[in-house]
């Protein structure tokens, strides 16, 4: 069995993207609310703070912060993804890997992390999100894209509506 390198910071802020394993689906978008209540449930169970995120058809990203003293995102995203794959009752074709794993085989098995080091890092990470519908060309705005907490703060007067964030830099995916 692999033994994956994560760097773990107990109170930590990191960045992750998070893939469905056929990136031609429109899952994530199309079973919206249950993606936004596996999240609740999960955050009720085990807390972190959303600092940002952005849910585009068939992968994800998002900014948490971790309690002090805690670590453990990996169980965080397993429940989620197990709450997702559960609410939304779908049943994709499997690898014999999959089969054999028990895995129901929605999500590609792992996810990217990365630590966020310092205000510079964490605001371009923020950016990255808000901006990743516009760099995949779904919207020509980040604030025309509807699954964004980039309206969040808005609202709370942290962003000028008139944001289009840039988008820039390679955070954890390929194109």
């Amino acid at each position: 069995m692999a033994n994956y390198r994560r760097l773990r910071a107990k109170g930590g802020t990191y960045f992750f993207t998070v893939n469905l394993a056929d990136r031609s689906s429109r899952a994530l978008v199309t079973h919206v609310d249950d993606l936004r209540a596996a999240f609740a449930i999960v955050g009720q169970r085990r807390p972190f703070l959303i600092d940002a995120v952005v849910v585009l058809p068939e992968h994800l990203h998002t900014v948490w912060t971790l309690p002090e003293g805690d670590c453990d995102f990996s169980t965080r995203w397993r429940e989620i993804k197990t709450i997702f794959t559960k609410r939304c009752a779908l049943h994709p074709a499997r690898s014999p890997s999959k089969e054999r794993k028990g895995e129901r085989g929605l999500w590609q098995r792992r996810f990217w992390e990365h630590l966020i080091r310092d205000e510079e890092d964490y605001r371009a990470h923020i950016l990255y999100c808000w901006g990743n519908p516009v760099r995949h060309g779904h919207v020509a705005r980040a604030v025309d894209w509807p699954w964004s907490s980039i309206h969040r703060d808005i609202r709370l007067g942290r962003v000028p509506t008139e944001l289009g964030a840039p988008v820039d830099g390679q955070f954890g995916e390929e194109v």
